[in-house]
């Protein structure tokens, strides 16, 4: 199934497989799209914001709700998702404490534990990550020994224990240990390649990892510069989970 969208945005996006829906963070248009997974069909838009306002980087799915980063102000857009897969009003959630502040790039990367209780966030700008309660917004770092990521931290992933971390002008990978109640964390592996050419997210796919080339290197997509030149070849890479 292929979704054709000339002029539309993908900054992050993210499959309600029980609900067959795919959930996209449509950029600077400042909108939540979602999707029918199984014919292309748009189920429901969400305008956020004015366009322009805010820039949708990254979305959750949790057993209830989708949680949408916005990249220019600390916070969160969430869109409730019914037992049956009837989608609510969005709501706002605003971001406090030691994730809020945006020093160029604010929050990016997303994910949730499996109920759904905590998200993960990192904030490029700070080089960290933080855990938030989607409640109330409120932030808390994890406190990683030794300083924070690799420089410009983008898209992560969260495998139980584990946090995967894409830092992407670093053009690295970064595998941080987490204790159990999340608070902090130890870096255990960092892994770089002539494969990776500004990769800005990652996924999981069986026992290997998929990283995105986003080729920043060539030009930022707009609204943050003219986007990679006519021709540009874009791919995905595949490394075994170190």
């Amino acid at each position: 199934m292929f979704i054709d969208e000339s002029e539309g945005q993908a900054a992050g996006l993210k499959v309600d497989q029980r609900h067959h829906l795919l959930f996209v963070a449509a950029g600077k248009t400042s909108k939540g799209i979602v999707y029918d997974t199984r014919d292309g069909s748009t189920v429901a838009e969400y305008q956020f914001t004015p366009p322009g306002d805010a820039f949708l980087n990254d979305v959750v799915v949790t057993r209830d709700a989708a949680y949408f980063t916005d990249t220019f102000t600390p916070r969160l857009f969430r869109v409730p998702i019914a037992g049956d897969g009837t989608l609510g009003a969005a709501q706002v959630i605003p971001v406090s404490g030691p994730a809020s502040p945006v020093v160029g790039f604010g929050l990016n990367g997303i994910d949730a534990t499996p109920d759904g209780s905590t998200l993960v966030v990192v904030n490029s700008g700070l080089a960290a990550a933080y855990t938030v309660d989607p409640a109330t917004g409120v932030s808390r770092q994890i406190e990683i020994p030794g300083g924070p990521l690799p420089d410009s931290p983008d898209g992560i992933l969260l495998d139980g224990r584990t946090l995967w971390v894409v830092s992407n002008f670093a053009e690295t990978l970064v595998k941080v240990r987490l204790a159990p109640d999340l608070a902090s964390g130890e870096v255990v592996a960092t892994l770089t390649d002539e494969l990776f050419r500004v990769p800005t997210t990652v996924a999981e796919f069986g026992s290997r990892l998929a990283l995105v080339n986003g080729r920043f290197d060539l030009g930022f997509p707009p609204p943050f510069g003219p986007g990679a030149p006519p021709g540009t070849d874009f791919d995905v890479v595949l490394v075994d989970k170190p």
